[in-house]
Formats: C-alpha cells, structure tokens, sequence
C-alpha cells in the first residue's frame, strides 16, 4: 500500500515536462530553460568550493520567489525581459543557449558582463540596459540569499541573536574596599 501511495505522490514529477517550469511562480511565467538559466547564472556568482554552491543551496528558487512576490510588475518585466537578452548575448557570444555553455564559458562570459556593468556610464549602453538590470538584480538577490541562508548564518558566522549578554554570576575573589 505504501509503494502505491509513493508511486502516485512521484508520477506527477515524472509527468513534467522538460519545458513546462520546475517552480510555480503566481506573476512571472518562466519555462525550465529560463529557470535552468537562474540557476547556472547564480551558481557562477556562488559557485560551490569547499562550501556548497547556490545550486546546492537552492538560491535560485529564492531568487525567483523573491522577483515573483516583491517585486512590482515593472521589475519583473525588467527582469524576464533582461533574461532573454543576457540569454541573447549568450547566443550571440558563444553560438549557443547560456546553460549550454562550457562552466569556463560562463565563468567568461558572466565575469565579462560584471565588469562591464561595473564599468558602465548611466548614459551608456542603453541597448543592453535591461540585461545589466536583470544581471544586477540576480546577483543581488543571490548574494542577499546566501548571507541569510541557514547554512552561512550557522556555518559560515557563527550568529547571536543576542551577543555579549551580561552575565550576573561572575566571582568574584576579593572583597573590595568601601
């Protein structure tokens, strides 16, 4: 019996399609490429070492959740459309999609639009001023993720929510003179 309730809690999963989203988003519509696409992007920016990397800690979903809920509807217009541009660019750089790409052609390719959306003039560039503001955006809704995440807030820096409190059982060794 309970092989057949797992069976039929799995199938739905098996069911997806390779196109269909992964995460059910209530005001963007993103298909699995595009999701894939967070996730790579993020994961270059946090790329796993000896800690886990933004893959491993799920922080594009947060990413994602986070355009999704809290931002309006400008924003994340912005970022879809930046998306397809920086997935564009991609395309243009490298002859493939952006989750195609070799991990040293992402390590390129995303170092490459960092510096030149550091570098940038606000009045410059105005062509690819979407991809830079999604590119922005997603670095820091990744960066915001990891530094509030469980695994760095307990791993990482050791957090008290309430630190150096004061401690009224001290002893004390001598009397002291009044």
């Amino acid at each position: 019996m309970a092989l057949l309730f797992g069976g039929a809690a799995l199938l739905p999963s098996c069911l997806n399609d390779k196109g269909k989203s992964v995460v059910k988003l209530k005001h963007i519509d993103l298909d699995a490429g595009q999701q894939a696409l967070v996730a790579d992007v993020a994961d270059v920016i946090i790329p796993k070492t000896d800690t886990p990397g933004s893959k491993e800690l799920g922080l594009h979903l947060f990413v994602l959740k986070m355009v999704d809920d809290c931002f309006n509807k400008e924003g994340q217009e912005t970022f879809v459309a930046g998306m397809k541009e920086f997935n564009e660019a991609a395309k243009k750089k490298h002859g493939h999609d952006f989750v195609d790409c070799s991990p040293q052609e992402k390590l390129v390719f995303v170092s490459d639009i960092d510096k030149r959306a550091h570098d940038r003039k606000p009045d410059e560039e105005k062509d690819d001023a979407k991809l830079f503001t999604f590119y922005s955006m997603l670095k820091g809704q990744t960066v915001f993720a990891y530094t509030t995440s469980k695994y760095f807030m307990t791993k990482q820096i050791v957090y008290e929510l309430v630190p150096g409190r004061y401690n009224a059982y001290f002893p004390v060794k001598e009397k002291a003179a009044v």
